[in-house]
C-alpha cells in the first residue's frame, strides 16, 4: 500500500503541513514559545508513524504508534491553550483533524 492511501500516514502528514502552517501565523504573531512546542508535537505524530511503516517487530511498531498517540495528546494540549487563548487564529479545523488522528489510532 502507497504512503498516499493508508488510512493514517496520509492524515498525520496532511495535519503536518497544517500545523508548519498554523505555527508560521503564530511566529508572525510573536507567540514563539507555543509555535514552537506545536510544532514539534504536531510534526512528531506524523514522523512517527510514519518510522512505524518500516518496525523492525510487532513491539517496535507499537512502540512508534505509542509514542505517535502521545505526541497526540500534546498537540491537544497546545491547540486547547490556542483556542482558549486572546489573540491567538483560529485554531479550529486543526482541533478536528487532530481529534480524527485520534480516533484513528487508538481503534
Amino acid at each position: 500500500m502507497k504512503d498516499s492511501e493508508n488510512i493514517i500516514v496520509k492524515p498525520t502528514f496532511e495535519f503536518a503541513l497544517a500545523i508548519i502552517a498554523y505555527c508560521e501565523e503564530l511566529e508572525s504573531n510573536k507567540k514563539f514559545v507555543v509555535s514552537n512546542q506545536l510544532l514539534k508535537s504536531g510534526t512528531s505524530i506524523g514522523a512517527n508513524v510514519r518510522e512505524a511503516q518500516n518496525a523492525e517487530s510487532k513491539n517496535d511498531f507499537i512502540h512508534k504508534f505509542k509514542i505517535a498517540a502521545k505526541e497526540v495528546e500534546e498537540t491537544i494540549y497546545w491547540l486547547e491553550l490556542c483556542k482558549q487563548s486572546p489573540n491567538y487564529p483560529d485554531c479550529s479545523t486543526l482541533i478536528y483533524q487532530i481529534e480524527t488522528i485520534q480516533k484513528l489510532l487508538i481503534r
